[in-house]
């Protein structure tokens, strides 16, 4: 299945595209995508429904982020082992694990801002991981039960606040729209192998970013295995769990966004997003 939320940023609807792309109205069944509408019953649930017999939702809504109700979204970082090798790292011998503030959160197609002072804002297209149950002190082969889906997220990132101003790297992380989502939770059966996704980001229209989820360094089941040793991991929680190389900090020169830049990028079976840059 492919659960989204449609609607005004506060007001969004819970919802599901069907296998003609068109988007179904839930709103009459669930409150939102998330808690108990995510976990493996309500996911059963859903999947007994006909899609048919549900409101199709006419025109083109804005879409919200394809998860709501969250407490926390956490980030793996250096995690490809492409990207770790154009930044000049060694690979880390343990996930490296920074997060991001809710505000950031926003919609897969909404404008990013650019921060005031702002002067090196980054791009980073990642699989993020949607959890579906409480999660505590689980071992890798259990990793998985507790997975409801995957999405596309974009984590955007400004280097200089979050390499240079001293501290950890959640203040280069966590700006409003920071974090856009979606557009589709894709449930896990129907993702079938995260390991072997392909993966791309464009800036203008020139591809940026070309990878594939097979050079992970910690698998999906390691990562939520890992962070559920340290906290309890709750429904609709997101982990982003790395990018691929290509990022503009990567490059030679470094190549930062700027205003009225548009990104545009999509994950294998996850969807595509689009976003332009904007004045904060």
């Amino acid at each position: 299945m492919k659960l989204l939320r449609y609607g005004p940023s506060g007001r969004e609807k819970p919802g599901l595209l069907d296998a003609n792309g068109q988007i179904r109205d839930l709103s009459a069944l669930v409150p939102d995508i998330g808690g108990d509408t995510i976990s493996p019953a309500g996911l059963k649930r859903l999947s007994e429904i006909d899609p048919s017999t549900l409101p199709a939702v006419e025109g083109n809504p804005r879409l919200g982020p394809c998860v709501s109700g969250l407490q926390k979204i956490l980030c793996i970082g250096l995690n490809y082992s492409d990207h770790a090798a154009e930044t000049g790292a060694e690979p880390p011998q343990e996930p490296i694990v920074f997060a991001k503030a809710l505000n950031a959160l926003c919609g897969p197609n909404d404008d990013v801002e650019l921060p005031r002072g702002s002067k090196a804002l980054d791009w980073e297209v990642e699989l993020a991981v949607i959890i579906g149950s409480r999660t505590k002190y689980v071992s890798k082969d259990e990793a998985m039960d507790h997975v409801a889906g995957f999405a596309v997220m974009n984590d955007i990132s400004e280097r200089d606040f979050q390499t240079k101003r001293s501290g950890q790297w959640t203040k280069g992380k966590s700006h409003d729209t920071f974090g856009p989502l979606g557009p589709w939770l894709v449930t896990k059966d129907e993702v079938g192998d995260p390991h072997n996704l392909e993966m791309w980001l464009d800036v203008n229209g020139e591809r940026r970013q070309t990878g594939n989820s097979n050079t992970l360094i910690f698998d999906v089941p390691t990562v939520v295995s890992y962070l559920s040793q340290f906290m309890t991991l709750m429904p609709g929680d997101v982990i982003s769990t790395g990018t691929p190389p290509g990022v503009g900090m990567g490059m030679k020169p470094p190549v930062y966004l700027k205003e009225g830049d548009r990104m545009t990028l999509s994950i294998q079976g996850l969807g595509e997003q689009s976003q332009v840059v904007v004045p904060a």
